[in-house]
């Protein structure tokens, strides 16, 4: 299930950061992984260090965009709590989707959307509440951003 820290806290990593210094490239040729980089980046992992990008040719994984790189360090390290303001609102539907199959615990410093995602079932931690709606999500989330 995906939870959900709204606000500041401590022990949280930065994903783009942490990403840098710890990502395994074995990482890149998951499934969903490779998923999240065709859909968020609009590129494709070739093997090995190598990605071709659609807009910038080919990159390292160092230089995809910090909202996937903490979506790969949240996936890979679910037992971390990574800080995901970075991932846009197009990172929704895959925090959703990684917390279909693990538990997942992210700190969140802006209200993220996950409209048209409904049904869902999110933890906020602030509460120790499952929301399951987008009205529930508001309500709860406002509080704290």
């Amino acid at each position: 299930m995906l939870s959900i820290y709204f606000g500041e806290k401590d022990n949280v990593m930065n994903g783009p950061a942490w990403f840098r210094f710890n990502y395994e490239a074995k990482w890149l040729s998951e499934g969903l992984v490779s998923r999240m980089i065709r859909d968020i980046d609009k590129s494709e992992y070739q093997g090995g260090e190598l990605i071709m990008s659609d807009v910038l040719g080919p990159i390292p994984p160092e230089r995809l965009s910090g909202g996937l790189q903490t979506l790969i360090c949240i996936y890979n390290k679910p037992e971390l709590m990574f800080n995901a303001t970075s991932c846009g609102e197009n990172c929704a539907k895959w925090l959703l989707e990684m917390g279909k199959d693990k538990d997942i615990s992210i700190n969140l410093r802006y209200f993220m959307p996950f409209e048209n995602l409904e049904p869902f079932e999110i933890r906020i931690l602030n509460e120790d509440k499952i929301v399951m709606n987008m009205d529930e999500y508001t309500r709860t989330a406002i509080k704290y951003v």
